[in-house]
């Protein structure tokens, strides 16, 4: 009876501990593709390519930066304005699941570049919104605060 007892505990905490990791690397996986995608939007961004922003985000996505709020259709139009971004280091990512279709990111970023004269914010923190649609994360709000040193 004993050995029945002890095999079935052994058993059950083999189960349960599987189960805990399947979870959690789902999670991980997600969480490395949204941080991917958000990397890849910020050189879209540096590189002036406006086909992340139409593939990417949502029909009502809004940007809120220290210019102000922007819809889909006018980042799309500022995209290749006179800026130069010379480098962007997103990083320090934070991963938060809000339900199964809404997932949102923080993190920092560096970045050296200039919009016509005006040298841009060294350093930000960012915060964006995905939500699944269709099967797919998609952008549905971005907002930066400079950092002040």
């Amino acid at each position: 009876m004993k050995k029945t007892i002890i095999l079935l505990l052994t058993a059950l905490h083999i189960v349960s501990s599987t189960f805990g990791q399947t979870k959690k690397s789902k999670v991980s996986e997600l969480e490395v593709q949204l941080i991917a995608l958000e990397k890849g939007g910020w050189e879209a961004w540096k590189n002036k390519d406006v086909s992340w922003f139409q593939h990417n985000t949502t029909n009502e996505c809004l940007w809120i930066n220290a210019e102000g709020i922007s819809n889909k259709t006018q980042m799309i139009q500022s995209i290749p304005t006179d800026c130069t971004v010379k480098t962007v280091s997103p990083g320090n990512f934070k991963f938060v699941r809000l339900n199964k279709k809404t997932v949102l990111l923080t993190y920092n970023t560096t970045q050296d570049g200039y919009c016509g004269n005006k040298k841009l914010t060294e350093n930000i923190k960012a915060s964006v919104c995905y939500v699944k649609r269709g099967g797919k994360w998609l952008e549905a709000f971005y907002m930066e605060t400079p950092v002040v040193q």
